[in-house]
């Protein structure tokens, strides 16, 4: 059984992590979300579920302006050439449904199959938002205490740089 959105605030309390979340209506996209944002400070993200042609798997997370070339990304990540995982494998590795991408999900990856890749531009924010397993809200989370999660979960976060760049958003 995959983690629950308590299970995860239970982790953090356990690891002395301090978080704050925000409740709103489901969100399914950045686009869907850029309203919500306005009240919420820190870096807003996104995060590609992806897998390559050996199957590797890939948490992708950066902002959500962030420019990615998904025709060149696996040559960063030094892997074969990249899609989009599929649903059913999103819910049978990390346990979260489409929509609900989120670096928290690493929690349920626990035979530790995907390797998870911070964009190095979103780790100059001192504050992180993303969902809490569920798109239903949103958590802001310290970057340093993102890194500690991730690493509590057994895994080994790769920093690099993803991005080229920022796009504009649909409201500017």
């Amino acid at each position: 059984m995959p983690a629950s959105r308590a299970d995860l605030f239970a982790m953090l309390d356990s690891l002395g992590i301090q978080t704050k979340t925000y409740e709103h209506s489901a969100v399914f996209t950045v686009a869907e979300s850029l309203d919500i944002e306005k009240a919420m400070p820190g870096g807003h993200t996104k995060n590609l579920f992806l897998k390559d042609k050996k199957d590797r798997l890939f948490l992708v997370v950066a902002l959500n302006d962030a420019a990615i070339d998904m025709k060149t990304l696996h040559k960063t990540l030094a892997c074969d050439r990249l899609s989009f995982g599929k649903a059913d494998l999103l819910e049978e590795v990390l346990g979260i449904k489409p929509g609900s991408v989120t670096p928290f999900s690493i929690m349920n990856d626990t035979a530790a199959r995907v390797t998870i890749v911070l964009d190095a531009t979103m780790m100059d924010e001192l504050l992180l938002n993303y969902h809490p397993l569920e798109n239903t809200a949103t958590t802001a989370i310290a970057c340093e205490d993102l890194m500690r999660f991730i690493r509590a979960t057994g895994h080994e976060p790769r920093i690099l740089p993803v991005s080229s760049g920022r796009l504009p958003h649909a409201a500017d």
